[in-house]
């Protein structure tokens, strides 16, 4: 239990500044931030699934979020979030937790960049104390005009320091381990950032603050009114698909993540889906952000030396106490050093290291890496990560779509026999016909399709016509075609 309770407080000051700089990156108030994740410890953290991963609210659903707020509302973000929950608990009842593990991790690393650069983007305006364009494309197209703005302004230069100097903090802090072990480094650059700018008394953005029960503000009828309008459904509809999923997809590949890095229970899939599930649907019903399991915290977590859930239980407790007790303390502190926080998130999302030997070895995936990211800046979350879903399935369509032809006879006069060698589908008939094509006209060709595993219905009836054609309208021009009954069609 010493162990447990050790490890809880280090969860909880690592989980402050995220909770807080993640909700006043998603436009919405800083309670909601340390709503979210007191749900994420006193209810989800008690459920089955995973014991020592911890959940709130995550920089990989910011930019969804801000866009939802900006487009429906603040008060219908509840809705929203609840209706995604309940997706999830339903996804858990029919245990499909464990077809999460199926999803290509090149997708997978493609979203986390592409939300990495978004964040970046829209998070180096808050750096400045500037209002960010809107969404990912505008973001870093106003980049250049917000370099000009910023050299021409004090306080931007000001607000600009801070956030360095937090930045700074944030890279050079772990490298003095034993400091690290004891203070996180998010908690302590937040803390000089706050310290510094009230003794020189700085003019910078500070965080606004309502009281955790003044922003807690169930959905009503109205916000749900507002949701169904005509024209609002299909977008509607999105937003809660990509919710859902991205918070399930995070969550379950942030377990696979932290059950490699202990010896205890590993993580039930399906029960973590409900786990997460509930968590979001009750952060729903009070209004406040969507929760997943989060890396960061959960590998804190651990390296603190947790051993039960009972340390995610007990950071939930203080962050609780927290946010009742010293609700003032979040009004002191510069927006610029939390947006430094998430810049320094976003940056390590970012595959740095691993792209080029990703390029090196698995050229395919590196493509679809980068066509996620890409299609998720220059459109929105679920459109990016649904074309790298299917840029997917399309690359492993063509690398087992392997067929080749095993030609004999073509020296002597008999007939010539041709066997079909592999797994003949439609990404592969081109080259098929060509070689088919290629063959002498003035001699009998006999082909031999029991070297195939699959034929799909494409080759199949290509296959009918070329040897239609060789045949001839009178049906003598000697070409036999072979099958065996295990290819199917």
């Amino acid at each position: 239990m010493r162990a447990d309770v050790t490890a809880s407080l280090v969860v909880f000051l690592v989980a402050v500044p995220l909770c807080v700089g993640v909700a006043v990156a998603s436009g919405v108030p800083a309670e909601l931030g340390l709503v979210t994740g007191i749900v994420g410890g006193l209810l989800t953290g008690l459920l089955p699934g995973s014991s020592l991963q911890v959940s709130g609210p995550a920089a990989g659903l910011t930019v969804l979020v801000y866009e939802a707020v900006q487009e429906y509302g603040l008060g219908a973000l509840g809705v929203l979030v609840l209706s995604a929950g309940v997706l999830q608990l339903v996804m858990g009842a029919l245990r499909l937790g464990r077809w999460f593990r199926a999803i290509s991790v090149a997708v997978v690393q493609g979203m986390l960049t592409g939300i990495g650069l978004v964040l970046i983007a829209g998070q180096l305006y808050a750096l400045v104390d500037a209002k960010a364009p809107g969404n990912g494309p505008a973001n870093l197209g106003g980049l250049p005009n917000l370099a000009v703005d910023t050299i021409g302004s004090d306080p931007a230069l000001v607000a600009l320091a801070v956030g360095v100097s937090t930045l700074a903090v944030l890279v050079l802090w772990p490298k003095w381990r034993r400091a690290a072990r004891v203070l996180p480094a998010p908690l302590v650059a937040v803390a000089l950032a706050t310290v510094a700018v009230a003794v020189l008394d700085l003019p910078v953005a500070r965080v606004e603050v309502s009281g955790l029960l003044e922003v807690v503000q169930p959905p009503g009828g109205a916000d749900v009114a507002r949701l169904v309008e005509a024209g609002a459904v299909a977008g509607v509809l999105g937003t809660v698909l990509a919710f859902a999923l991205i918070a399930s997809a995070e969550s379950l590949f942030s377990a696979a993540a932290v059950d490699r890095l202990h010896d205890g229970p590993k993580t039930d899939y399906d029960k973590e889906l409900l786990a997460q599930g509930a968590g979001n649907t009750v952060c729903g019903l009070l209004g406040a952000l969507p929760m997943t399991a989060v890396i960061v915290r959960s590998a804190a977590n651990v390296q603190a030396g947790a051993r039960t859930k009972a340390s995610r239980v007990l950071h939930g407790v203080w962050l609780l106490v927290f946010a009742a007790v010293f609700p003032v303390a979040l009004g002191v502190v510069p927006i610029a050093a939390l947006a430094a926080v998430l810049v320094h998130a976003g940056w390590k999302l970012l595959p740095v290291r691993t792209w080029r030997p990703l390029w090196r070895e698995h050229r395919g995936e590196a493509v679809v890496l980068a066509a996620t990211a890409v299609a998720i800046v220059a459109t929105n979350m679920f459109e990016g990560v649904l074309l790298g879903l299917l840029l997917a399935v399309a690359k492993s369509a063509w690398e087992t779509s392997q067929v080749h032809l095993e030609v004999t006879g073509l020296e002597g006069s008999g007939p010539i026999r041709v066997r079909a060698v592999g797994h003949a589908t439609f990404l592969r008939l081109p080259k098929l016909l060509d070689q088919l094509e290629a063959l002498p006209r003035d001699r009998e060709i006999e082909l031999d399709l029991s070297g195939l595993r699959h034929l799909d219905h494409a080759c199949a009836a290509a296959l009918g016509n070329w040897e239609e054609q060789r045949r001839g309208p009178d049906g003598t021009d000697g070409t036999a075609r072979r099958t065996t009954p295990s290819v199917a069609p």
